[in-house]
C-alpha cells in the first residue's frame, strides 16, 4: 500500500502544560526518586534484581537500566561485568556501542536543519547527491529471473523515504566492485547508487543502513560541516551528552564494555570490539557511542517535545513528525504491532501492547541489545544497555522484562 504524507506532515500533537523545561539536575540521575515519578520503590528494585537473573544464567555480562517518569529518575542501575575477563564490574557510566539508536539522533540532524528552512523531508535525495537522479527499480522484484529490466519509478527518492525506510535502497548498498572499503561518509553514501531500488519509493519497507549514510552526507554537503562535528554543535553539547561521540578520547575508552557473543557453551568475547579496523569514518546508521544517562537526555528531549536544560534542539513540529508513524497498515518493524517514524518505531496497533507498550509509543532498539523508549501516555522514558551481537533482537527477553517491569512500576 502507498502511503500518503499531506495529512501526516500537517498534524501536530498539541503541547501539553506538562512538558514545560527543566534543569538537567532536576532530572536526579544522581539521586533517584520513584516517589516524585510515581512508581514503586520495590518494583523499580525488582528490575535489577531481575536483570542479574540473566547475568548470573550467562546470557549476558552487564545491563544499564534507567526508568523516569513525570521529568525524573526513578531508578537507574547497573549489574553483572563491564568486562568478564577480568570481572571488572558494570557501571552506570559505561560506555556502549549504541548502534541504530544512532538512527534518531540522525534524524534529529536532518530536522535542525528542517527547522532552519535549509531542507525539507519531501526534498528528492537527487538535489544534494545528484549521483541519485535516474535510479531504476528492479524489474525483476518479487521473482527470480535474469537480466531484470530496470524500471523508471512514479517518483524519486526523497528524504523521508529514507527517514522511514520506504526508500527501496537495499540494506547496506553494493560494494561489489571495490578494491577496498569506503575512506569516508561520501563514499559510502554513494554505495546505494550500485544497485537498482528493490521496490518504488514510498510503496513498501525495507530497513536500510546505507539509507542513514545517505542521510548523514546531506548533513554535511547541506551544514558545510562534517557529520560528526555538526550533532556535537547542534544535538551533543546543548543536550549535555559529554560522553557520546563516533570516536571516544582515549582517557575514555576504559570505561567500554566489552562486547560477547551468546553461544552455546556461554559467552564469548565477540572481535568486533572497538575500534575496527580501516578508516575512521562516522557512520550515521549506527556508529555512536554512547552512555546510558546521555541517551536518557536524548529521549527525554523529545519527551519534552524538543526541549532539555533550557534549550530548544528541536521544534515542538519536527518531534510530532519524528515519532508518527508514517508507514501505514505495511510491516515496517522488528516488534508486532509497530510503524516507523524518522529513526523511531512508533507502536499503532494493540499487537504491540504485549510489553505494556502503549499506543503512541515510539521505541528504538540496537544490533548490540540496546534499547530506548518513551510512552507518552504512561509519561514513562526508558534506557537499556547491554552489549551483545545476538540473542533475540528488539523482541529479547532482557528488553522484554525490562519494558513490562518499567510499566507495572507505576503506582
Amino acid at each position: 500500500m502507498a502511503v500518503t504524507r499531506s495529512s501526516v506532515l500537517l498534524v501536530l500533537l498539541p503541547l501539553s502544560l506538562s512538558c514545560l523545561s527543566w534543569a538537567a539536575d532536576e532530572l536526579g540521575a544522581d539521586r533517584p526518586d520513584p516517589k516524585a515519578a510515581g512508581m514503586n520503590a520495590q518494583r523499580l528494585s525488582d528490575i535489577p534484581a531481575r536483570m542479574q537473573e540473566y547475568v548470573d544464567a550467562h546470557r549476558t555480562a552487564g545491563i544499564v537500566t534507567i526508568v523516569a517518569r513525570h521529568g525524573r529518575v526513578a531508578g537507574f542501575e547497573a549489574v553483572g561485568y563491564q568486562d568478564l575477563e577480568s570481572k571488572k564490574p558494570m557501571r552506570k557510566d559505561a560506555l556502549f556501542r549504541i548502534a541504530s539508536l544512532t538512527k534518531p539522533i540522525t534524524c534529529a540532524g536532518i530536522m535542525v536543519l528542517v527547522d532552519a528552512g535549509k531542507i525539507s523531508v519531501i526534498d528528492p535525495v537527487e538535489k544534494f547527491l545528484p549521483e541519485y537522479k535516474g535510479l531504476k527499480v528492479n524489474g525483476c522484484a518479487g521473482r527470480s529471473g535474469y537480466n531484470c529490466p530496470g524500471i523508471a519509478p512514479s517518483r524519486p527518492i526523497d528524504i523521508e523515504d529514507l527517514m522511514k525506510h520506504t526508500s527501496g535502497l537495499s540494506a547496506d548498498g553494493d560494494s561489489r566492485g571495490r578494491e577496498e572499503a569506503p575512506k569516508t561518509l561520501a563514499e559510502f553514501a554513494l554505495l546505494g547508487v550500485k544497485s537498482p531500488l528493490l521496490f518504488e519509493p514510498g510503496t513498501a519497507w525495507n530497513y536500510s543502513n546505507i539509507g542513514y549514510d545517505v542521510l548523514g552526507r546531506i548533513v554535511e554537503l547541506v551544514s558545510k560541516q562534517p557529520y560528526d562535528q555538526f550533532l556535537e554543535q547542534h544535538i551533543f553539547e546543548p543536550l549535555g551528552m559529554k560522553d557520546t561521540a563516533f570516536f571516544p578520547a582515549d582517557e575514555k575508552l576504559s570505561r567500554l564494555a566489552t562486547l560477547y557473543t551468546l553461544t552455546d557453551t556461554g559467552l564469548t568475547r565477540s572481535s568486533r570490539q572497538f575500534p575496527a579496523a580501516g578508516p575512521r569514518v562516522p557512520r550515521p546508521a549506527g556508529g555512536l557511542i554512547s552512555s546510558a544517562e546521555d541517551i536518557l537526555h536524548f529521549n527525554m528531549m523529545m519527551r519534552n517535545k524538543g526541549v532539555f536544560n533550557g534549550h530548544r534542539v528541536l521544534s515542538a513540529a519536527a518531534v510530532t513528525l519524528m515519532t508518527t508513524s508514517h508507514t501505514g497498515d505495511m510491516k515496517a518493524g522488528w516488534a508486532p504491532g509497530v510503524g516507523h517514524g524518522y529513526g523511531y518505531e512508533v507502536v499503532r496497533n494493540a499487537d504491540g501492547m504485549f510489553r505494556y507498550n502503549s499506543i503512541g509509543s515510539y521505541v528504538k532498539g540496537g544490533a548490540f541489545r540496546t534499547y530506548e523508549f518513551v510512552d507518552p501516555e504512561k509519561d514513562l522514558v526508558g534506557v537499556f544497555m547491554m552489549q551483545l551481537t545476538n540473542g533475540g533482537g528488539d523482541t529479547a527477553d532482557e528488553i522484554n522484562s525490562f519494558l513490562a517491569m518499567s510499566a507495572a512500576a507505576i503506582e
